[in-house]
């Protein structure tokens, strides 16, 4: 069974599904798109929908307690690279 085949069957029992198989059905969606690869770490490493999430909250916690870099001290701590 093809994609397309799948995709027909999957809408029939979702159109007949009551709310309980619905909420099941989300849960399982809403699983596999956190795991969804949506970038790579320069080593080449995926990240996922998940851990992107994670390292977003963590860097605006950082910006928040004042653990930022100006442009400038960046530059000049860059040359001793």
């Amino acid at each position: 069974m093809g994609a397309l085949e799948l995709r027909d069957s999957v809408l029939e029992y979702i159109n007949t599904a009551d709310e309980r198989l619905l909420k099941v059905v989300k849960a399982v969606i809403e699983s596999y798109q956190e795991e969804e690869i949506v970038a790579f770490y320069v080593d080449g490493k995926p990240i996922t929908r998940a851990a992107n999430k994670t390292e977003l909250a963590n860097a605006e916690l950082e910006i928040k307690n004042g653990k930022i870099i100006s442009q400038e001290d960046l530059e000049k701590e860059s040359e001793n690279w």
